[in-house]
């Protein structure tokens, strides 16, 4: 549990916000409403969102991902937070500030918002993710909805069930998000060059239904366990191509001395027929 944040005093002119506000060693990091992870479902499927979001144009190592981690938003509220469920950032380094984990995404403190939030569809948690809840009184935190959009204005919202395989998502247009369609089954980002799509697959020897990363022409982003596997399968293929291959070479060389063998017995059957096989060219 951390400690109680602390605040300090303004002064003339007012510092930023990143010198005054709560930092995320000052902020919880856990959130005692909801404890742990609700199923299997909701540590598995952004697990693959998180092996396979590799940017194609962005530098690797300013490329961060998250799943249920306090994202705090609000300058005036500083521990207001929500938990996505698993999000996206380009622009920010892996560490905070290059030196330590997170514990919670802290919005004033970084230097880019989330570009895309993904959230997995509960039950109870439908209003809240699909922003069909009654606006918030102004003393109440925001739904999720509110703080993507209007708060954070993340470029890209989606949102998945995994129990009517349904998936939705919206784009920021202008000051609101707009639905998005799909483009030959995927929801394209150009700006990151890569899309979101389904994949009907097995992972972590689950087969199913799951949401993860492709290229904007469809093709798959592999986690580094399937990298290795196809890295294998290409070592396997090679070395069988090599093996084919010098067997080819010894049986071509087999059959090249076979006829080196008939023309020297030819050669020799008319030594004893009274004819020089080296005049016979001449002959001819």
């Amino acid at each position: 549990m951390t400690s109680s944040p602390h605040y300090i005093p303004q002064s003339d002119p007012p510092l930023p916000p990143w010198e005054t506000l709560p930092t995320m060693y000052d902020l919880p990091s856990d959130n005692p409403e909801e404890p742990g992870l609700p199923d299997d479902f909701h540590f598995l499927q952004p697990l693959l969102l998180y092996l396979t979001f590799q940017p194609i144009n962005c530098n690797p190592e300013l490329v961060y991902s998250a799943a249920d981690l306090n994202l705090y938003y609000d300058l005036q509220h500083p521990l207001w937070y929500k938990r996505p469920d698993w999000f996206g950032v380009v622009g920010v380094g892996k560490l905070y500030k290059g030196q330590d984990l997170r514990l919670s995404y802290v919005t004033w403190q970084e230097p880019a918002n989330p570009f895309v939030v993904v959230e997995l569809l509960s039950p109870g948690t439908e209003d809240e993710d699909l922003g069909t809840r009654k606006e918030s009184a102004a003393d109440k935190p925001p739904s999720k909805w509110e703080v993507y959009e209007r708060i954070l204005r993340i470029p890209y919202y989606v949102v998945f069930s995994r129990y009517t395989n349904e998936l939705r998502a919206f784009q920021l247009v202008g000051a609101h998000y707009e639905p998005m369609n799909l483009t030959n089954g995927y929801l394209l980002m150009p700006e990151i060059d890569l899309s979101l799509g389904l994949w009907q697959g097995s992972f972590r020897d689950i087969e199913r239904l799951w949401l993860r990363w492709f290229t904007l022409t469809g093709e798959l982003i592999p986690a580094p366990t399937e990298e290795a596997a196809a890295a294998t399968e290409r070592a396997m293929i090679a070395k069988q191509e090599a093996t084919e291959a010098k067997q080819e070479a010894t049986e071509a060389k087999q059959e090249a001395a076979q006829a080196k063998r008939k023309v020297e017995q030819l050669a020799e059957r008319l030594r004893q027929l009274g004819v020089n096989p080296d005049e016979l060219d001449e002959l001819l």
